[in-house]
């Protein structure tokens, strides 16, 4: 059964929160005592019994204690927050604090919670005893993460009840935050996707692997040995005319060694398929860069994007449904989509991981410009990027 709220509930709601901001309100315990107080003092007015009245003030007297001290005792309290270093999905977030207390007087029994974004970690309040006069506390909160994102916040809100815990006080604090969480990076040995991209390119790394292997090679310069030089690159008919270690400087064979990744973020995605695609994005852009590729990640927003922290970013805050603004590379890419039908727009020797789709006609795809993935939930993404499969 749905329930509605009253109109009055949110404007009470509100005078409660602002009372609790700037002045103090009675807790449970702090209603009951102004409830039996009121009725001494009304009992003592009908009989004119002075303990009655005694009571009553005594009572009275302690609510009026705590109410002032629990506004004081927030006073002279000053945050500051300590720089957040980014971390990847799954991995606990490390967020420190500096509590300051700039009064002559100790601070007693406050709680702290940093208003942490929901959708990024649970809240942890932290609770301390005391914060001496003039000194410094500092807090350390693990926050574990689920999903990536870039998640802004400001707020950190104190909180008290001291003494008695009959009234309490809160106060809003802003200090900003950043909190970055990366996309989670996938241990790659082997990614035929990338390996085999491009028959020519593939032959290139091949041919320049025997080349820089090899003692015969095209000769640019000699010039003497410097410590750390390779042995083979020695010139030993040089050497021994000079009658100094001679070393050959050869040509540099470029060419076939970028690989670009291209992320579809222009077409509807489902939530689960997108982060996937993320995470096999930034897995095999990392795989990349420890085969010494020059790699480069394309989307449709924002186009190339080259360096690992820039990459890193630009994954951490990606969003699909966009509007596609820059040209697709006219070279072979490592294509990652769930609209079946991009596939004709990639050029020859492409290769791809295609995701669940909603068309399973597969007749428009033409089998001699690309190559590639269907994604299956069945199995993992480490597994499915690693597994060879025929070209």
């Amino acid at each position: 059964m749905n329930t509605q709220k009253l109109p009055h509930d949110n404007s009470t709601f509100s005078l409660t929160k602002w009372l609790e901001n700037h002045w103090a309100i009675p807790a449970y315990s702090g209603w009951v005592l102004i409830g039996i107080a009121l009725s001494f003092f009304g009992a003592a007015s009908n009989t004119m019994a002075g303990w009655l009245y005694v009571l009553s003030g005594v009572l009275l007297s302690l609510l009026g204690v705590n109410f002032f001290v629990s506004i004081r005792n927030l006073k002279g309290i000053e945050i500051k927050r300590l720089p957040i270093k980014a971390v990847s999905a799954g991995d606990e977030l490390t967020v420190e604090l500096i509590i300051s207390n700039l009064t002559k007087k100790s601070k007693n029994l406050i709680e702290i919670s940093d208003e942490i974004p929901l959708n990024l970690s649970k809240k942890i309040i932290n609770h301390l005893e005391c914060i001496p006069a003039k000194s410094d506390i500092k807090i350390v909160s693990y926050y574990p993460t689920k999903k990536r994102g870039i998640y802004p916040w400001q707020n950190i809100q104190l909180k008290t009840a001291a003494p008695f815990g009959l009234f309490y006080s809160s106060r809003q604090k802003s200090v900003e935050a950043k909190a970055i969480v990366y996309p989670q990076i996938l241990p790659l040995q082997t990614c035929p996707l990338i390996d085999n991209i491009g028959n020519q390119e593939a032959r290139q790394r091949q041919s320049d692997k025997v080349y820089q292997n090899s003692t015969e090679g095209v000769t640019k310069t000699l010039r003497q040995y410097r410590y750390g030089d390779a042995i083979r690159l020695i010139h030993w008919r040089s050497s021994a005319r000079f009658g100094d270690l001679q070393v050959r400087e050869l040509e540099t064979i470029t060419g076939g060694e970028e690989i670009i990744l291209c992320l579809d973020n222009s077409c509807q995605w489902e939530d689960k398929y997108f982060e996937e695609a993320v995470i096999a994005a930034a897995s095999m852009y990392f795989y990349c860069s420890h085969q010494q590729l020059d790699v480069k990640l394309w989307t449709a927003d924002i186009g190339l994007i080259h360096g690992s922290q820039v990459m890193l970013e630009t994954l951490a805050r990606i969003n699909y449904g966009v509007t596609i603004t820059t040209e697709i590379p006219t070279t072979p890419v490592i294509w990652l989509s769930q609209d079946i039908n991009s596939l004709s727009l990639l050029a020859n020797g492409s290769r791809w991981l295609i995701f669940p789709f909603l068309d399973k006609n597969l007749g428009d795809i033409k089998e001699n410009l690309t190559k590639g993935i269907f994604y299956s939930e069945e199995i993992s993404l480490q597994s499915q990027l690693q597994k060879p499969f025929n070209y």
